[in-house]
């Protein structure tokens, strides 16, 4: 069994427009090495809630990780190993950097400490776009911080943001070929996605229009040599994101710091928990809380911070979770994990799927989604949703 920690750094040059993450403006905040000693507190705090052991991934997200001292981040790989949580040669340590924030020294740093996997904010090459969504960085910037990349051989990724106001096909086409062209072994094409009325909302591509988008970014890839292994994701044969599959996987995950998010596999059916979102908030509740190490979230965190995952909760995560990768869902572990009975009600729901042509039983007997189901996998998730008493 997989397990990983997400370390939540916090710091942004600026906000963009379409950005709804916990982060602040970089000196809007409390200074770096500050927030930095609140991790520490919380890893001392928190550290009885799972055994210590080797790390298979950890991930520094953001916000922008490279914007603070890139010692920082070595500190907090040192503390973590302090405690049990170790790195080593074969734990995927990911950093996720935005262009012109990283330089050799700072690769420097970086690589020494063993982080092996790069997330570059890149989004998009076109100038406009990146102007429109607030982004302080250009086009050029970003294939300068990929060259430098590039010169050690590193592992890198990126997303790429579509259906902007404004943005072409042809563009998006353009987007993606750099993206190829520049050696990225990994590629999120995400849909920006804004609430009615929000600025960026008006003059968007309409819904054909973006599922086209979506359509000629996923022929493009694979026929690059990129397998989509995830709703989201593409990556070439090696280059998965291990700490993303983590989340997929049914697998425990540690998060750390401002709004991070954790998931447990205590009895019965798991237990999440999550980080106050507010700097101040998250800064009194770490501060105010004694130093002894817990061993559940319930005799530490308010209430209004964790649940325990009731059967129903439970089933509905593994069905959405496993039917997002590509490996789809086994019916074996839905029996192991739940019951005979549970897939007795959970296996006529598929088949009707099945005959919708949105569901397919691969060749491991696995159950997954077709093109068109990937298309409107949010109308699938929902008849997959179950509620108390249905299960």
């Amino acid at each position: 069994m997989s397990f990983g920690i997400y370390v939540h750094i916090p710091y942004c040059i600026q906000r963009c427009t379409y950005c709804d993450f916990a982060t602040y403006e970089q000196f809007k905040i409390l200074p770096p090495q500050k927030y930095v000693e609140l991790l520490f507190e919380e890893i001392r705090q928190k550290k009885g809630y799972y055994p210590p052991r080797p790390l298979d991934t950890l991930y520094f997200g953001g916000g922008t990780p490279s914007l603070i001292p890139a010692e920082l981040i070595v500190a907090i790989i040192q503390e973590l190993a302090k405690h049990g949580f170790t790195t080593g040669p074969k734990t995927e340590i990911t950093l996720e950097i935005n262009p012109a924030t990283v330089d050799e020294k700072k690769l420097e740093i970086y690589l020494n400490a063993g982080v092996n996997r790069f997330s570059v904010g890149a989004q998009t090459f076109e100038d406009r776009l990146l102007k429109m969504v607030h982004r302080e960085h250009n086009a050029q910037q970003t294939l300068d911080t990929l060259a430098l990349l590039r010169r050690h051989n590193l592992n890198f990724s990126f997303d790429i943001l579509f259906a902007l106001p404004s943005q072409t096909l042809e563009g998006l086409k353009r987007d993606v070929d750099i993206a190829i062209q520049q050696g990225a072994k990994h590629i999120s094409p995400y849909c920006l996605t804004v609430p009615e009325g929000h600025p960026l909302s008006k003059g968007r591509p309409i819904e054909d229009e973006q599922v086209s988008m979506f359509e000629v970014i996923s022929e493009q890839l694979t026929t690059q040599g990129f397998n989509q292994y995830e709703i989201s994701n593409f990556s070439l044969p090696g280059f998965e994101s291990r700490h993303n599959i983590l989340y997929w996987n049914d697998d425990q995950y540690w998060g750390l710091g401002l709004s991070a998010h954790s998931y447990m596999k205590s009895e019965p059916w798991g237990q999440r928990y999550w980080n106050l979102s507010n700097i101040g908030e998250y800064e009194k509740q770490i501060l105010g809380s004694s130093g002894n190490a817990y061993s559940l979230p319930s005799s530490h965190l308010p209430e209004a911070q964790f649940e325990k995952l009731d059967k129903h909760q439970s089933l509905t995560d593994f069905c959405h979770t496993s039917l997002r990768m590509m490996t789809g869902l086994d019916p074996e572990k839905l029996t192991t994990k739940f019951s005979t009975e549970t897939s007795a009600k959970v296996l006529p729901i598929l088949h009707r799927l099945q005959k919708n042509n949105w569901l397919f039983l691969n060749d491991k007997e696995h159950w997954c989604l077709t093109k068109e189901g990937i298309l409107i996998s949010n109308q699938i998730f929902a008849q997959l949703t179950f509620l108390e008493g249905e299960i």
